[in-house]
């Protein structure tokens, strides 16, 4: 009975995602907005034909991973060099404007400065997935805007893993230790995918690449990315922030 409340439910996505996604590109909604509404409708504030929303919650943000695992890939570091201005002089002011400008907002409405804080910073960040995807449908990621826009959003990516170290160092009293130790983790994770990306990946999908067998080396990146979710998840932080860019994949794999 489970296999077949499963499939069900599998049925149910994707016809809600046949249905709701072509209608919201027809009415140049994009497609993001498309997926949002056909979560709503079948969602258990919509219709109730999904109601375990935490049983599907893991899958939903491993689609996110590869989407961004993607995006990381098509990164080439040369670009990442030619943009750094953009990046953290665009990136640090949007962060620090509109977090500040949050923060203070925060704590005129009464809330602690360590929550307002939090808060302010927080709902400085935008949603890479969202962007990029909104951005490609409409042609605007080789743009100048598009190219602005991406390198704050790349920012945000590498502001997004301090910040979320920072969290438990607010905290008060006899979880300072405990925030520390936490903070200590967040780092040991980003060092382990850095360095796994830089030392260890490349070689091994060169050895994959020379078998010549294509579900192989399929095999192993869905093995790579499923390996450094788990790393950030062990640490506590989200499976999204494992895929930092590593630029583009060895020659013979460009296939």
């Amino acid at each position: 009975m489970r296999e077949h409340g499963l499939l069900f439910e599998v049925m149910v996505y994707l016809g809600a995602a046949v249905v709701f996604v072509p209608l919201a590109s027809r009415l140049k909604l994009g497609s993001v907005l498309g997926y949002l509404i056909a979560g709503c409708v079948i969602g258990p504030f919509g219709l109730r034909l999904v109601r375990d929303v935490e049983a599907i919650l893991h899958f939903a943000e491993f689609g996110v991973v590869l989407m961004l695992f993607l995006i990381g890939l098509e990164l080439d570091p040369k670009r990442l060099y030619a943009m750094r201005r953009a990046v953290f002089g665009g990136g640090s002011l949007q962060m620090v404007v509109c977090g500040g400008l949050l923060t203070l907002g925060g704590v005129a409405v009464g809330l602690p400065w360590k929550g307002a804080l939090v808060a302010g910073f927080a709902l400085a960040l935008s949603s890479t997935a969202i962007a990029v995807q909104t951005m490609r449908e409409r042609g605007m990621l080789a743009a100048p805007t598009g190219v602005t826009a991406f390198s704050v959003l790349l920012f945000q990516d590498v502001a997004a893993i301090p910040l979320i170290a920072l969290v438990p160092l607010l905290a008060a009293g006899p979880g300072v230790s405990a925030g520390w130790a936490g903070a200590a983790r967040v780092a040991g994770a980003v060092a382990a995918v850095v360095v796994l990306g830089r030392y260890l990946t490349r070689p091994l999908l060169r050895i994959v690449a020379r078998t010549g067998l294509r579900e192989v080396f399929t095999g192993f990146a869905l093995l790579l990315v499923v390996g450094i979710a788990q790393i950030m998840a062990a640490a506590g932080v989200s499976m999204a922030l494992g895929r930092l860019p590593r630029g583009r994949p060895p020659r013979e794999l460009r296939v």
